[in-house]
């Protein structure tokens, strides 16, 4: 049964041009059957295989038993799990062709999307002018242990059939990997976590990856690729074929800095905004308290401005992310700023962390990684969202566990709570309605591990009338409050790093590191601290996030080692009440 091209504009066998196999090329006749190599070795077997309407074998092609003849090739796709991108080698064997029909066996782990592929790449191969195997065809999704997900390996699994069928030559399928789900008519469309999957190839040796137009710019972040955007199915064959070059994508456009709200905006609150730097330089966690309109979502927006941008490495990890989440704008280069996520207190657990099925999505904490996660009104969040942070602020990771397999995201956030005092939400305490023990029980809801692990805990007081309606200069602006946050940052990377420790800032500085020589300090500067652990009013977890405080208070005012003055007021920040 013959395997020509079929459709309009396609070219016949008899012209189209094969790129040579062997020493010797001879020109093709009128009854070269499409996909045979011309070569001047002469093979009686091969030919009787022609006549008979079989597909004759590439050279290398195993035998696979009396009278069957299996043609092999292999392909590279690539897939995701959890955060990070897998190489997958997709084999693909071609039995002789049967006057029923064959079948499609697919092997390895491959879930329902994959399994649908098949469908994908029958209709994408007829509307692309070539017939899909009469005969059996075998798959294999490798390694067996890596579950293959979603619809990433599409062209891949179509190339590798198109090549086991003899239809192209699978020279070029040497260190390229694809990227890209088939559409019926045989167009390449886009596929989320384009990033993390050409990370992955990059670090396999891979050198060069097909992907559809639509993740082109995308797939250009990566350093080190040659990146082709093929516009469907025809054109990558063509291009095995050695008939036809692939179109390379635009370049990116550069990377615009956004507009982020100014510190400068905001009237009064000189605690909140000391409070707010020192959060900033040691990306220390806060919760702020106070009645409605005192500010409190205004700090936490502005957060961000006085933060640093980041470096190459955590710009990759962050629009890693964001690319598997598929929030990326469009033409979108690296993320350089840390993000801002605020989801509404009636968000899910699974929104709030990430979760799916078969393809696990990031939620909100992993899509803050480096930057600020700010929760509104969090009394109001359900019990089990709110506990569900517990993990990601302890580890800085998010573990989603299902059945199959585990997905891990990054999640090194900084966490900023904001909650008024009683339900009612009354601007002035006087005209709150609320019982006392209305208002422990509103708060409570926050739980005492979760709160333990925030760092600062900060009243905030409403605003006087005269510095909203009065004529005061603006406040300090956030690049000047940002350059001393960068100070502050980098004198703490310099202190860590000479110690040999990977520790960026203050805020992840394990607690019994803090207590050990050489960073240990002396009874004299902490006897604020000690006295409120022995009477219980912090907690041994709460007396290491003093002690961070410290360091991050010394930091900003240029000290080499915290004094008892930055101790005291670091328990202040602490437990949100003077300590002398």
């Amino acid at each position: 049964m013959s395997h020509e091209l079929t459709g309009p504009g396609c070219r016949t066998s008899a012209s189209y041009p094969i790129p040579p196999s062997g020493p010797t090329v001879n020109a093709p006749t009128a009854d070269y059957f499409p996909g045979q190599e011309y070569t001047s070795e002469s093979d009686t077997h091969r030919d009787s295989v022609v006549d008979q309407g079989g597909i004759p074998p590439q050279p290398g092609a195993a035998s696979k038993g009396k009278g069957r003849l299996d043609r092999y090739a292999r392909s590279t796709g690539l897939t995701l799990l959890g955060a990070s991108g897998t190489v997958v080698t997709v084999e693909a064997t071609v039995g002789r062709p049967s006057p029923s029909g064959g079948k499609v066996f697919l092997s390895g782990l491959p879930d329902s999307s994959v399994n649908q592929a098949q469908t994908r790449a029958r209709a994408a191969m007829s509307n692309s002018g070539l017939t899909f195997p009469d005969g059996d065809v075998s798959v294999n999704f490798g390694p067996a242990s890596v579950p293959t997900t979603g619809t990433s390996c599409d062209l891949a699994f179509a190339c590798a059939i198109v090549c086991a069928a003899g239809n192209a030559p699978t020279e070029r399928l040497e260190g390229t990997a694809m990227f890209a789900e088939l559409g019926l008519d045989g167009s390449l469309r886009g596929v989320l976590g384009v990033l993390p999957a050409l990370l992955a190839a990059r670090a396999a040796g891979i050198r060069r990856v097909l992907v559809s137009a639509d993740n082109a710019t995308e797939a250009q972040l990566v350093d080190g690729l040659t990146i082709f955007a093929p516009a469907d199915l025809g054109m990558v064959i063509d291009w095995l074929r050695g008939s036809a070059e692939l179109p390379s994508p635009p370049p990116p456009e550069p990377h615009v800095t956004p507009s982020l709200p100014d510190m400068a905006d905001l009237r009064g609150q000189a605690m909140a905004r000391q409070a707010l730097e020192v959060a900033a330089a040691g990306r220390h966690h806060m919760f702020l308290q106070g009645p409605p309109g005192a500010g409190k979502t205004m700090l936490a927006e502005r957060l961000p401005s006085l933060l640093p941008p980041l470096t190459d490495e955590e710009a990759l990890e962050v629009t890693s992310v964001h690319s598997l989440a598929g929030t990326l704008p469009p033409n979108c280069g690296l993320i350089r700023h840390p993000p801002f996520q605020a989801p509404h207190h009636t968000t899910t657990a699974p929104a709030l962390i990430g979760g799916g099925g078969h393809h696990l999505r990031p939620g909100a904490v992993p899509l803050a990684h480096r930057g600020v996660l700010f929760l509104d009104e969090a009394p109001e969040f359900k019990r089990d969202v709110l506990d569900a942070l517990r993990q990601p602020l302890e580890s800085g990771e998010t573990v989603i566990h299902r059945a199959k397999h585990t997905a891990t995201f990054p999640s090194q956030v900084q966490l900023i709570l904001a909650a008024n005092p009683c339900p009612c939400a009354s601007a002035k305490s006087h005209q709150c309605v609320c019982p006392g023990n209305t208002r422990r029980r509103y708060l409570a809801r926050l739980s005492g591990p979760l709160m333990d692990r925030v760092d600062i805990h900060l009243r905030v007081p409403t605003v006087a009338a005269s510095a909203i309606v009065g004529d005061q200069p603006a406040g300090e602006s956030s690049a000047d409050m940002a350059k001393r946050v960068l100070l502050a940052r980098m004198i703490a990377a310099e202190r860590w790093g000479k110690s040999g420790q990977s520790w960026q800032v203050n805020g992840a500085v394990p607690g019994p590191a803090l207590r050990s020589q050489p960073w240990r300090l002396p009874t004299s500067a902490t006897q604020e601290a000690n006295t409120l652990l022995e009477k219980g009013r912090i907690s041994g977890r709460g007396y290491d996030r003093v002690l961070r405080l410290a360091w991050t208070l010394s930091d900003l005012a240029g000290q080499t080692i915290p004094s008892r003055d930055d101790v005291a007021a670091a328990c202040e920040m602490r437990i949100g009440f003077p300590v002398r």
